[in-house]
């Protein structure tokens, strides 16, 4: 009769789903999480967020992140949950080329050089008219 006094007494805490907003400080992670709830008067549903301070220890979770929080005991003055774990992780596109099309980089050296020339050859016309401007008016 007394088994549930030798094992641990079961602890309800909130749980929550949320993405990761920020993750600049260490062994911590500001959590976003959405809830739509009906306004009391005009009964329109609106989107309210709330953002949480989360403890993550091993800095397991990253900008973009799913992932589920648990309530805990007082941390720090804002942290008052915890990550239990990463849900999915953000999509990173693989867009990084591999290696560069040598013709590519033939081409873009040799715009960059004719630009070059236009700009020169454009300042040195408009230098010029605007000496025989000056004689004209003279």
């Amino acid at each position: 009769m007394t088994t549930e006094s030798t094992t641990e007494p079961r602890v309800n805490r909130k749980a929550r789903v949320g993405t990761v907003v920020s993750d600049k400080q260490d062994k911590t992670i500001v959590v976003e999480i959405e809830r739509a709830a009906r306004h009391r008067i005009y009964r329109k549903v609106i989107r309210l967020t709330k953002k949480y301070h989360v403890h993550d220890e091993d800095n397991r979770a990253t900008v973009g992140d799913l992932v589920r929080i648990e309530e805990c005991r007082p941390i720090s003055k804002l942290k008052r949950w915890q990550l239990v774990e990463v849900l999915t992780e953000r999509a990173v596109a693989d867009v990084a080329p591999t290696a560069l099309d040598r013709s590519l980089v033939e081409e873009m050296q040799r715009s960059g050089a004719r630009r070059a020339e236009e700009e020169s050859a454009g300042e040195g016309a408009t230098g010029a008219a605007s000496t025989d401007g000056e004689q004209a008016s003279q």
